[in-house]
């Protein structure tokens, strides 16, 4: 006597089902087992993204930047969460010293390490610029909570046209209005 074909198609179902479920526990339990992915990006969760777009009375436009006021460019080295791939429109640029520093929040908690990026007209009586690494002075940049008066240290100083830029997050589609800064060498053409 024959068995129904039913039988053995439901049988083939069944041997499927197990063997894709096992292929991926397979690959699951590669990826729990392979070293967390390396991020670049700082931790900005206290970052005010978004600016009223004020800048300091001293600071001045570039003169013929790479990417000039209304223009768009892509985020390709975003030290946020969000920024890198993002399509950037240009709300201002100008040029000045820009500079890593590291600090201790006004309003406490951790120290913030490597920030990107603070510039020479944010900072209280800096003299010339750069200012060299290990140099100590006081910031009135509010991009951070904690951050508006706080005791920077320089860690790097690069001088550089920065950017004011208007995006959209790749991880949360927020808007965000005037984020200060980018540099040029974080933006590439589209």
């Amino acid at each position: 006597m024959k068995r129904p074909r039913i039988w053995h198609g439901g049988l083939l179902t069944v041997v499927a089902v197990l063997a894709l479920s096992a292929c991926s526990k397979e690959v699951a339990d590669t990826e729990k087992d392979a070293p967390a992915e390396q991020h670049t990006e700082m931790d900005h969760s206290s970052m005010n993204h978004s600016s009223s777009g004020e800048v300091p009375a001293t600071l001045k436009n570039a003169e013929n930047p790479m990417y000039p006021v209304g223009s768009t460019a892509i985020i390709k080295d975003g030290h946020m969460e969000g920024m890198k791939g993002a399509e950037a429109t240009i709300v201002g640029a100008y040029d000045t010293t820009a500079y890593i520093i590291s600090y201790e929040p006004t309003t406490g908690g951790q120290r913030v390490e490597n920030h990107k990026w603070v510039i020479h007209e944010e900072l209280f009586n800096p003299g010339s610029a750069p200012l060299a690494p290990g140099t100590e002075v006081k910031t009135d940049a509010s991009h951070m909570e904690g951050m508006e008066n706080a005791t920077v240290r320089i860690d790097e100083a690069q001088q550089t046209t920065v950017y004011m830029i208007d995006y959209v997050s790749t991880t949360n589609n927020d808007v965000v209005k005037n984020h200060k800064w980018v540099t040029e060498e974080e933006l590439t053409k589209k």
